[in-house]
């Protein structure tokens, strides 16, 4: 997603993703699973998120700190993860795919 003036932070973002393509080919032999985690909307200042705040989510909540260390954890467990690498897992409660900014 990109905003006026985010250019420094999309061309950060797009090289993250192609760093953990290439990291994923480069260690494979090697036996070594690379991949990425972009999170969505995280609340972890405790802020109280409004009706539309949920509304812009399918999930109808804003994301929670948790939200991404339970991503982190399952990409980190070889037994539930192990046939996944060089992938970039959006973890923002469906907002991204809703397109929708109130």
């Amino acid at each position: 997603m990109s905003e006026p003036g985010s250019e420094p932070y999309a061309a950060g973002k797009a090289g993250i993703i192609g760093l953990t393509h290439a990291l994923a080919s480069s260690l494979a032999e090697r036996r070594i699973r690379v991949n990425a985690v972009s999170p969505g909307w995280i609340n972890v200042s405790g802020y109280t998120e409004t009706k539309t705040d949920r509304a812009q989510h399918f999930v109808k909540r804003v994301g929670r700190g948790t939200d991404i260390a339970e991503a982190c954890a399952f990409l980190a467990d070889e037994e539930k993860s192990g046939f996944i690498t060089g992938q970039n897992l959006i973890v923002d409660g469906g907002m991204t795919r809703k397109m929708i900014y109130l």
